[in-house]
């Protein structure tokens, strides 16, 4: 965002949201990993907040996103009712302020603080693991319960993939025509296995996070979620699609500050166990099982081929999308197995 000055654009947002209350500072706390910025914002007369600013994607579908989000946090039953952070309401409606600057735009969010427990280490032991997917399953549970009372979603993982074919085709994509054959056979691959799925008419629509890396969520002393703050890939999907994150929490390699997106974190038996006690608390069907291969091709074809050099910082961005053409698509018939997911389960 060069030609954007951060900082003003929030004084600008802010002014508009509530004129009354002197900014005092604001205070650069973004990870540095994705394109988006995080301030904190403090004031002369009131408690500080956090403001979330963007130039990622479509303005329609951030908003779509924080509306749905905030009628989650709103609606979530017990023990969850406080996990998400609330972004602030402008007389009974979401407050989001779109920046104009020459032929770019820029839009900001504020969110209240939000208190934080216990993050997780970087390397869980076994009982740890366990805890862990038990607690995902009984969240993904009260996920469900509300989903019927949300927003109907715009997007989907199918129109997320024609984007990207349309994209390719139009050469819309900085692409060589070996990798364009590559992305547009894998899109292939994903919409044929999808429909074999019987995704829409099978498998239940329930808010998603995709996201779950240690540094966006906190946990009790005992394992149980405490609060979430980050909501960059927030869709509503499978609940198959936050697997691949916790598979990569509870790798034998632990969390790692440079990292790739591998599908072997998948196949590791560290991954199975939290599988496993998922299962117990909130059913897999078979369907959803052999989509986890699927929601993870689906992850780098949209995450890091279609929107990885809008997302992420430039030098995260090249270096995993060179690594999807020469390792992660590859990697997907090598070193995949559904079938050691299914006996695992007793499917």
């Amino acid at each position: 965002m060069d030609a954007i000055d951060p900082k003003q654009v929030i004084r600008e947002a802010w002014n508009e949201f509530d004129d009354r209350h002197e900014i005092k500072g604001i205070f650069d706390v973004s990870a540095h990993v994705s394109t988006n910025q995080v301030y904190k914002v403090s004031f002369t007369r009131r408690k500080p907040v956090f403001a979330k600013l963007s130039d990622y994607g479509r303005f329609e579908d951030f908003r779509e996103d924080h509306v749905t989000i905030n009628n989650l946090a709103n609606n979530m039953e017990a023990p969850y009712a406080n996990f998400l952070a609330r972004s602030l309401v402008k007389r009974n409606e979401l407050f989001i302020y779109r920046y104009f600057h020459g032929s770019r735009s820029a839009w900001v969010v504020f969110y209240n603080p939000i208190q934080i427990s216990k993050k997780l280490p970087r390397r869980l032991d076994d009982p740890l693991i366990k805890k862990l997917g038990r607690e995902l399953a009984r969240f993904h549970s009260a996920c469900a319960n509300i989903s019927a009372q949300l927003p109907r979603a715009t997007k989907n993982v199918v129109t997320d993939i024609h984007s990207l074919i349309r994209n390719v085709r139009l050469g819309r994509m900085q692409l060589d025509d070996a990798h364009k054959d590559t992305v547009l056979k894998q899109c292939e691959i994903f919409l044929k296995n999808v429909d074999e799925l019987n995704y829409f008419t099978d498998m239940e629509t329930i808010p998603v996070f995709v996201d779950w890396n240690i540094g966006n969520f906190s946990v009790t002393p005992e394992g149980r979620f405490f609060s979430r703050w980050d909501y960059d890939w927030f869709r509503q999907s499978s609940r198959v699609m936050d697997f691949y994150f916790f598979s990569r929490v509870v790798s034998d390699g632990g969390d790692k500050t440079v990292f790739s997106y591998l599908i072997d974190p998948l196949m590791e038996d560290r991954f199975i166990m939290f599988l496993k006690e998922y299962h117990r608390i909130y059913p897999l069907s078979e369907p959803e099982v052999r989509y986890i291969r699927e929601a993870y091709r689906f992850f780098i074809l949209n995450y890091v081929i279609k929107d990885g050099a809008f997302f992420f910082r430039e030098t995260y961005a090249r270096k995993l999308q060179q690594e999807a053409y020469a390792v992660y698509f590859d990697a997907i018939d090598r070193h995949y197995s559904v079938e050691k997911l299914l006996r695992a389960l007793k499917m």
